[in-house]
């Protein structure tokens, strides 16, 4: 989304995860996915529009860095994360966290909200303003009578990202937006369709958009820990921040149409996570890859040291196709074992922890 609207010719304030960015150059680093962080922008004299981070935690503490906003949009809630702490316990629980920047989107602004997942789409009804729906199927039920009744919905058709309401149609070749690898990778396409959904309530010019969409190249530098892909003496690395099962069904899919000869993930797993949601996730990687390398990341939340190990080996239990399994103490010693092992044809996901140090 800031990468479009920079497109424009503005100059876009952003915060996320990794830090604070004002145009191309990063003024903080850290987890900058809270209101101070979103405050200390929209301050800056050369900001001219500003797109947040807005992280579960922050609203808890603080609530929100600004009044109201022109756009909010939801991407997903699924399984949920970071249940269990501050009292947040359910998906339900974690949804009136998380809807608050819906409930405070101006009176002319737009919520942009995933069709697809109901906790998601139900927040439209806590929207003052216009609610825009997404999801990859178009005949979506949700999705399909929003269309009905002349409101604004974006579907994928026939290898294109449609953009529609009542009789205006706008489309964009999946092909031509590299972060989606022609389409290949379903939650960047989700990502793609929730960026468009979003400028379009902006009101920015075609042009500029497909601009943006063609040149915005997913790499460590641009989307550091969002699904990164390397060659590596012939084998495909990819690096991503993924922490919890939703991240990891969105990954496996992701890379099942990636041809290996022999498939490896690295993870660890955040301490302050559920034993459930711990264990969940080599649950699902170990259906999906040959080996796995288990390593003890530098803060363990609260864990006794081996616990987290012990939780992610519980869930390798029964896996179904991997047959190797290794523990290493250190992420970076887990990654260089890993790369060291690799050779000519193979795959290797590793789940980053310090992302920037990693990359």
């Amino acid at each position: 989304m800031a990468h479009l609207m920079a497109c424009t010719g503005r100059c876009v304030g952003m915060t996320n995860s990794d830090g604070v960015y004002i145009g191309r150059e990063r003024i903080d680093t850290g987890d900058c996915s809270g209101p101070r962080s979103a405050r200390n922008v929209l301050m800056h004299p050369y900001v001219e529009a500003a797109v947040f981070e807005t992280a579960r935690g922050g609203i808890l503490r603080e609530g929100l860095g600004f009044d109201r906003c022109d756009v909010a949009v939801v991407t997903n809630i699924g399984m949920g994360d970071h249940l269990g702490l501050n009292f947040i316990s359910t998906v339900e629980d974690l949804a009136i966290v998380k809807r608050v920047i819906v409930e405070n989107v101006s009176t002319d602004g737009v919520a942009v909200l995933n069709a697809a997942d109901p906790i998601v789409a139900a927040m439209a009804q806590n929207c003052p303003g216009a609610v825009t729906f997404f999801a990859t199927d178009g005949n979506n039920p949700v999705l399909a009578n929003h269309r009905a009744q002349g409101h604004r919905v974006v579907y994928v058709e026939a290898g294109d990202v449609v953009l529609a309401e009542g009789r205006f149609e706008r489309r964009f070749e999946l092909d031509a937006i590299p972060l989606t690898l022609g389409g290949t990778i379903d939650f960047q396409v989700e990502n793609a369709m929730a960026a468009l959904g979003a400028v379009w309530a902006l009101g920015l010019s075609w042009p500029a958009v497909q601009a943006g969409l063609g040149d915005f190249v997913n790499d460590a530098q641009a989307a550091p820990g969002r699904f990164n892909v390397f060659s590596y003496r012939g084998a495909t690395l990819i690096a991503d921040y993924g922490h919890n099962p939703d991240a990891m069904l969105a990954l496996v899919r992701a890379i099942s149409s990636m041809p290996a000869t022999r498939r490896v993930a690295v993870i660890s797993g955040a301490g302050d996570r559920r034993d459930i949601d711990i264990r969940r996730q080599t649950e699902i990687l170990g259906g999906a890859f040959d080996e796995v390398i288990l390593y003890q990341d530098m803060c363990q939340r609260g864990r006794v040291d081996g616990e987290v190990l012990a939780l992610l080996q519980e869930g390798l239990v029964n896996a179904s196709r991997a047959r190797a399994v290794q523990e290493i103490h250190g992420e970076f010693l887990a990654i260089d074992t890993a790369l060291g092992q690799l050779k000519e044809g193979e795959l290797c996901l590793i789940l980053i922890d310090q992302v920037e140090e990693s990359l």
